[in-house]
């Protein structure tokens, strides 16, 4: 009946088709929106140059990081001292490539370890509540206020100068804001339907958490954890700045500006090269940071 009416629809030039996209996952979407944000791709070549040259610049190099010739002292930039010599005759090229491979394994450990424990210590908090979530955020209240410094010189008295002692100073204070962040994500997702069907089938609270929680704020937490590496790193260079990080003849970036300091108005390269290279490697991680956290914000997803 009403046979008429009806017609068997046919694929023809004029049928308006819409092309249907592949699906994306989440990851896959943050890193072509990190790939296509170019300041974070500029800062994420030149942090590799930058390795490159911490692990592969000593061995072309034909001077240690240590080696004092006093004929050569105060040398500028030149062909066989392409960043000159210090006070001491000493390559600042060779111990500008030292200098950053401390740096840069202070500011690598020192956000894992933040990692670490501000993940753990968050997500406990968030997912629990109640009281312990209470006493946690209160213990974390009262270790951020006391001073950082007060914290450094302390554990100089225990531990003694070195390495060791600024991880130790970097993770007793920087879990604090890595697990700030963890909690407020973990509070956020606990409350979302998909985490409400997998109660209700029975997950346990381990399973919903590392299942399903945690993978879903990694987000956060790596943003988080790129944008901790070059506070880490200047925090050691200020350390070492005031003679209470690494010492001589350990090469640092610190160490090396406080050595040119007095030495800047005669023979600024002293000064330039390890001042400039911070500069560049805090620019470059804070660039990558800010693309990341961009990049990995659901909320930014088109």
């Amino acid at each position: 009946m009403h046979e008429e009416l009806f017609a068997p629809l046919t694929k023809g030039p004029d049928l308006n088709e819409e092309e249907i996209q592949p699906s994306v996952s989440y990851w896959q979407e943050s890193l072509r929106r990190l790939r296509a944000n170019k300041p974070a791709m500029i800062g994420l070549w030149i942090l590799v140059f930058l390795c490159s040259m911490a692990i592969l610049g000593p061995f072309f190099s034909p001077y240690a990081y240590y080696e004092i010739h006093l004929p050569q002292i105060n040398m500028p930039p030149g062909q066989n001292y392409i960043f000159g010599t210090d006070e001491l005759g000493r390559d600042v090229f060779t111990r500008i490539c030292w200098g950053a491979r401390i740096s840069l394994f202070i500011g690598i450990m020192a956000a894992l370890l933040d990692l670490i424990v501000g993940v753990t210590i968050g997500s406990l908090a968030g997912s629990i509540g109640g009281k312990i979530d209470e006493i946690i955020m209160r213990i974390a209240d009262s270790m951020h206020s006391i001073p950082y410094l007060l914290i450094v010189i302390m554990l100089m008295v225990i531990m003694g100068t070195g390495i060791a002692t600024i991880l130790v100073a970097l993770t007793i204070t920087g879990w604090i804001g890595m697990a700030r962040i963890v909690r407020g994500q973990i509070m956020q997702l606990k409350e979302l339907d998909f985490v409400k069907a997998a109660q209700a089938l029975g997950a346990s609270k381990r399973r919903i958490l590392f299942r399903h929680l945690i993978p879903n704020a990694m987000g956060p937490i790596i943003a988080t954890m790129t944008l901790t590496i070059p506070s880490a790193i200047f925090t050691e260079a200020f350390l070492s700045f005031l003679g209470l990080g690494v010492q001589a003849p350990i090469a640092s970036w610190g160490t090396m500006a406080n050595d040119g300091l007095p030495a800047m108005r005669y023979f600024p390269w002293r000064l330039f090269f390890p001042a400039g290279f911070i500069s560049i490697t805090m620019l470059c991680f804070n660039l990558l940071g800010d693309g990341m956290r961009d990049a990995f914000d659901p909320r930014l997803r088109s």
